[in-house]
């Protein structure tokens, strides 16, 4: 049996505060696999690398809507029930994410090579 968490060893695992993956679970965006007899949220290391994700796309600017199509798109390309125009439509959307997210770390680069400028630069100031 895989082992569950509860949701303070997930929010330290992830980064996430516990109100945001509470948040996350409320949305439908990731719902923990399990809940404890006493009704807490139990989540396995399969969740956790879903919300993992979820952490990474957030502030590139994917929207809820974007990230709860990009799990689907994920789940719809690892099942082997899928059709091939669901396929196509779900490796499409993916191209778009990763296109989007390479143009992110193209800007994300950019902007820290300013800030590296800009720390030299006032280094040679300081005393």
């Amino acid at each position: 049996m895989a082992e569950l968490l509860r949701i303070g060893d997930v929010a330290a695992r992830t980064e996430l505060s516990i109100k945001t993956i509470r948040h996350y679970d409320d949305v439908g965006l990731v719902t923990p696999s399990a809940r404890s007899g006493g009704g807490f949220r139990l989540y396995t290391a399969e969740d956790v690398d879903l919300l993992i994700a979820i952490r990474r796309m957030k502030p590139l600017g994917f929207t809820l809507d974007e990230m709860r199509e990009l799990l689907a798109a994920l789940d719809t390309l690892a099942s082997e029930d899928t059709g091939d125009a669901a396929r196509a439509q779900a490796a499409e959307f993916l191209a778009d994410c990763h296109a989007r997210a390479e143009q992110a770390c193209a800007t994300l680069t950019r902007q820290l090579g300013y800030a590296r400028e800009l720390t030299d630069q006032l280094a040679r100031y300081r005393r």
